[in-house]
């Protein structure tokens, strides 16, 4: 099982842990690319697939995301049929 279908079990078992870290990793190695979210965009992130976006709050201090953002993340790629 490689590194990016281990992350997909994990993401999919909705863990409290899951970092940012983990959740950029797969992002992009499913093949978006990684924006900062404007000039003053502060810890705000873009991600592009095509020409769909997904904006994520880089969080801090701690790395790890709110459960509202695993499962925006969730939602966001099973729209896109990527997982």
């Amino acid at each position: 099982m490689s590194k990016k279908e281990k992350l997909i079990k994990r993401l999919k078992s909705k863990p409290t842990d899951f970092t940012y870290d983990d959740a950029e990793s797969l992002l992009l190695s499913l093949g978006f690319a990684k924006f900062k979210a404007g000039k003053t965009g502060g810890s705000r992130v873009k991600f592009m697939y095509s020409s769909t976006a997904l904006m994520l709050h880089k969080p801090h201090p701690r790395n790890v995301l709110e459960p509202y953002q695993v499962n925006k993340i969730i939602k966001f790629l099973k729209r896109m049929e990527l997982i």
